[in-house]
């Protein structure tokens, strides 16, 4: 196992410099000068636009520019925003709760809904119950995030009036509140095709062998199903979930920006806006390396769950 890790952990390290390249090439095809973005469009002197340039090597050739940053971003320094003056590392640290917040909340509710509802439409298969579980699949994956925002919005924030539709608590725990409507948008998609995945696990474990022996001998079915059945039908749904929690990061991106929540996306989204080239290439390429960690995370637990896999 351990051998396994130290070989996907280095596996990374040429995908992340592909994604680089990548994430750089575009940020650049924007025409705004970078220079005109640090003055704030300020009448000045082309001298100090060329000092401008020289200090951060805007002068430079593409393919130079990109060394500097590279080289900086292997030691932990993604630059310095244009707009704010301020490092593009410290603005991600002191957003990143929330986005973590957010996530691991969308995360948690997704598996409390999902599992129960997945369980109980295997069980229930082919009945009202299974077609009612199979149409909120089909409703769920097909709505984008956003639009399931505005929806939920609509609903609880502006007809119900119990839920706050935009910005933050002042702590951690009144964060739950505000956070809710978004961390439910953010997970509606991944509760349809989680649900419908761990469906699909259950009728197929609650038919081998062994679960069938364990209901000949007159074992309680709550024991089957939840002892028995639910934990070799996670494994198919660990996958799902691994890859989905990365598309969570991602997601954050357009949930933090409906909801005027002030986490990495919001930063990401603010940097396209104002042209801040260091922002946008510091805060994707941090998510590209927390959905890439993330995958090699949940590879490593299917050994965990299932004995049978081995690296």
């Amino acid at each position: 196992m351990f051998f396994y890790i130290v070989r996907r952990l280095l596996l990374l390290i040429p995908v992340l410099f592909l994604v680089s390249i990548l994430i750089f090439g575009m940020s650049h095809l924007s025409p705004t000068d970078p220079a005109l973005v640090m003055v704030g469009g300020k009448q000045t002197t082309p001298e100090v636009l060329e000092s401008i340039r020289e200090k951060y090597h805007l002068n430079e050739d593409i393919v130079t520019q990109y060394m500097y940053w590279i080289k900086d971003a292997i030691r932990g320094d993604l630059g310095e925003s244009f707009k704010m003056k301020q490092s593009v590392s410290s603005m991600i640290a002191d957003r990143l709760p929330l986005t973590i917040q957010l996530v691991l909340m969308s995360a948690a509710i997704t598996f409390l809904i999902a599992v129960p509802l997945g369980i109980i439409a295997a069980v229930k298969k082919n009945t009202w119950v299974d077609y009612v579980s199979s149409l909120f699949a089909l409703s769920g994956v097909s709505s984008p995030v956003f639009f399931t925002g505005v929806l939920l919005v609509l609903l609880f924030s502006y007809k119900l009036d119990i839920l706050p539709a935009f910005g933050t608590g002042d702590n951690v725990i009144e964060n739950f509140k505000y956070l809710f409507l978004p961390a439910l948008a953010l997970g509606v998609n991944m509760i349809a095709l989680s649900s419908r995945i761990t469906r699909s696990g259950m009728i197929e474990v609650l038919n081998t062998n062994y679960i069938q022996t364990a209901i000949a001998k007159g074992m309680p079915k709550s024991v089957i199903i939840i002892k028995h059945g639910l934990k070799n039908a996670l494994i198919p749904l660990l996958t799902v979930t691994g890859l989905q929690l990365g598309f969570l990061v991602v997601g954050t991106v357009l949930v933090e920006y409906t909801f005027g929540l002030g986490g990495i996306g919001s930063l990401i989204i603010n940097g396209v806006q104002t042209s801040d080239y260091p922002v946008v290439q510091g805060t994707a390429l941090f998510m590209v390396t927390i959905f890439l960690l993330i995958n090699l995370l949940v590879d490593v637990l299917y050994a965990v769950i299932d004995p049978r896999i081995r690296y």
